[in-house]
């Protein structure tokens, strides 16, 4: 299990950010079906035991929808995010554990979650990234725009006759670009926080484990590979 924490605080790309918060739709629509069909189809057919492996099924994909995802924060939005698993035993219901484990019911939660965000983050990019550029280009193509489809301003008149009247507009869509980056920027640090509080380990185990007093260090030197067995060493604390 890697509970290691790279100490860094999320600070994503913006062609990363953009990228993952328009993908988040797509991605959660179909999260979003899978959680809820196999598990609709689980529980209503438990009884005759298909449900079991359905259910079976479904957390194990969840599960590893979770490390993708972890993978793509960490690829996209430049955040890592340790794995939260429990070590699964050798010997012994694995299954169980994997049932027991909090962070395997985490990441159903996000796979769920997933869909009303990317909603939101999906529609707030297109929304700020569409009009500024469509303002800032309008002075380079507003003569090919069809009267019909010029857009009409509150008192029931069009936004521009000529060539200078789109000027200004263009000097608002420049406004709107720099809201949009700032925007992305914004959404891109609190989905990657949010990742990291979802899909990883939680502050509480993390502290548990390094407050351990049995944490030490294997010494390679001398033991490894002429002999088998190797020396344990306490690591100063």
């Amino acid at each position: 299990m890697t509970t290691e924490r790279d100490g860094t605080r999320p600070n994503p790309p913006l062609l990363g950010s953009i990228a993952y918060l328009v993908m988040n739709l797509p991605i959660g629509i179909a999260s979003f079906v899978f959680v809820v069909t196999t598990l609709s189809v689980g529980v209503s057919t438990v009884i005759i035991w298909v449900g079991l492996a359905v259910l079976a099924v479904a957390m194990l994909a969840w599960r590893g929808f979770a490390q993708v995802e972890r993978a793509r924060v960490r690829a996209m939005l430049g955040t890592y995010i340790a794995t939260p698993y429990r070590p699964l035993p050798e010997q012994g219901n694995r299954w169980l554990i994997r049932m027991k484990d909090p962070a395997t019911w985490k990441d159903m939660v996000y796979c769920v979650l997933l869909l009303p965000i990317g909603i939101a983050e999906f529609t707030l990019m297109v929304t700020f990234w569409a009009t500024s550029l469509w303002l800032i280009t309008l002075p380079a193509y507003w003569t090919w725009l069809p009267v019909d489809w010029r857009p009409i301003l509150w008192n029931q008149q069009q936004m521009f006759d000529s060539w200078p009247e789109t000027l200004p507009w263009a000097g608002v869509g420049v406004l709107v670009l720099a809201m949009a980056v700032a925007l992305t920027r914004a959404l891109g640090t609190l989905h990657a926080r949010y990742a990291r509080a979802m899909l990883g380990p939680s502050v509480r185990h993390i502290s548990k484990l390094e407050e351990l007093s049995t944490a030490g260090a294997i010494d390679w030197s001398t033991e490894w590979p002429n002999q088998t067995t190797m020396s344990y060493r306490p690591v100063p604390r």
